[in-house]
């Protein structure tokens, strides 16, 4: 197969890994499917992006539940003038490696976020801005604290 491409994931938890929430929201994905390790990135740097100016660095803990373990190939194909003479079209199309994938399960989570009381609609809609990143509807469900809003 040759190697295997890098996954854009920069880092899979983030914020105050130290810190004590008593809330934690997850991103529960609705279908199965595939989620590139690009979609995945993306949907980390919406979810932080929103929640980290709204608690700070130090109000929430941030944390991807799915790695992209699949690899991707393609059979690339050549295209213009002379082409057909070129390719050997469909013989030997194993491919080469072009990315990887998370492929993902009925009900999996595919994030959590933790928060204090005061954050939480904030945490929500990050989840939520996440889950518009990703290939499946999502919904995003409280796993553990209470709220009075």
């Amino acid at each position: 197969m040759g190697g295997v491409p890098h996954s854009r994931v920069a880092q899979f938890e983030m914020g105050n890994k130290k810190g004590e929430f008593p809330i934690e929201l997850v991103l529960i994905a609705e279908n199965p499917c595939q989620i590139k390790h690009t979609a995945l990135e993306a949907a980390r740097i919406a979810c932080n992006r929103y929640i980290q100016k709204r608690a700070g660095t130090l109000g929430y803990f941030l944390k991807i539940r799915t790695y992209p373990h699949e690899v991707l190939r393609e059979n690339k194909m050549a295209t213009g003038a002379g082409a057909d003479r070129i390719s050997s079209g469909m013989r030997a199309a194993f491919g080469k490696a072009v990315g990887t994938a998370a492929r993902v399960k009925r009900g999996q989570k595919l994030m959590s976020l933790h928060v204090n009381r005061p954050n939480f609609l904030d945490a929500k809609k990050a989840l939520w801005k996440a889950g518009l990143k990703v290939p499946t509807t999502c919904r995003v469900e409280m796993v553990r604290g209470e709220v009075t809003v």
